[in-house]
């Protein structure tokens, strides 16, 4: 090797070594953000690093960016737990989606189910700037509809609508509302979904945590699905728990303060669910 090759080569080597130390952001990690007096959408939007997104535009690149909030929020019940790396408020939806598509025959013929799996990944929209709202978390029922109304507004009106003449912002609005709603089948399903969703990952996560986390309290769930075909799938997974705990004792959730729920956080999860869909009497 030439000399000058030689030196050229050390000088490569050299702004190596000199770069690698550098201190890079921890850029996967973004805050909750806390906003000081009555919540407003434009006090959550100045907390945003990356920047407020465009609006008006008639491009959804501002809307996209929004979206990747539902990516790096968690849902926040796992966390009173000390699940703090659990999954995030968009992994929730997706799984839905998918659980969607599984609607049995029976149900399946009654339902349109492009917009269930529409509206899976459409429900909890809103969260991407209100954060996720736990029914212990003391945020009356009104005051989280209306930040979280507030909230689809911005996006479907703000942000999408200049996009395709506003009729995809629209679409998501409305999908949306008919869920708040919860007045048709559809929306009962997707509801259902979303509990039975819930009760999937308090299972998988009391297996991982080999017997010493016991998430029964948000078995309480059970007791709010409508459906029988979602009832079914719900009552498995309750057999595939009850064989997981094999007679050591547990917290029962579906069973209230009998199984275990403290009376305060029975009378919370009550409330918070009191305007969703209700199981008829057998």
């Amino acid at each position: 090797m030439s000399p000058s090759v030689a030196e050229s080569s050390a000088d490569a080597q050299e702004t190596v070594v000199n770069i690698a130390p550098q201190t890079i952001p921890d850029v996967d990690i973004v805050p909750i953000p806390k906003v000081e007096g009555p919540w407003t959408v434009e006090k959550v939007l100045d907390t945003i690093s990356t920047g407020k997104p465009a609006e008006g535009s008639s491009s959804p690149i501002g809307y996209f960016h929004i979206l990747e909030r539902l990516k790096t929020t968690k849902r926040e019940g796992w966390r009173r737990f000390g699940i703090q790396r659990g999954e995030s408020i968009s992994d929730h939806m997706y799984r839905m989606s998918l659980i969607s598509m599984c609607a049995p025959a029976t149900l399946a013929v009654k339902l349109d189910l492009h917009k269930c799996m529409k509206m899976c990944l459409i429900h909890d929209m809103a969260e991407s700037l209100v954060g996720d709202i736990t029914p212990v978390d003391g945020v009356e029922k009104p005051e989280k509809s209306r930040r979280e109304a507030t909230t689809m507004d911005y996006i479907t009106k703000r942000l999408l609508g200049n996009f395709e003449g506003g009729n995809v912002g629209e679409d998501i609005r409305a999908i949306w509302q008919e869920y708040e709603d919860s007045q048709t089948l559809e929306s009962h399903y997707v509801h259902d979904i979303d509990k039975l969703e819930l009760l999937l990952q308090m299972v998988e996560y009391e297996k991982r945590g080999k017997g010493k986390l016991d998430l029964g309290e948000f078995a309480y769930v059970k007791t709010r699905i409508v459906l029988d075909e979602v009832q079914a799938w719900a009552a498995d997974l309750m057999k595939e728990r009850e064989a997981f705990w094999d007679g050591h004792a547990h917290v029962h959730g579906d069973e209230g303060v009998e199984g275990g729920v403290a009376p305060e956080k029975l009378s919370m999860q009550t409330a918070y669910y009191a305007d969703g869909p209700k199981p008829k009497d057998k």
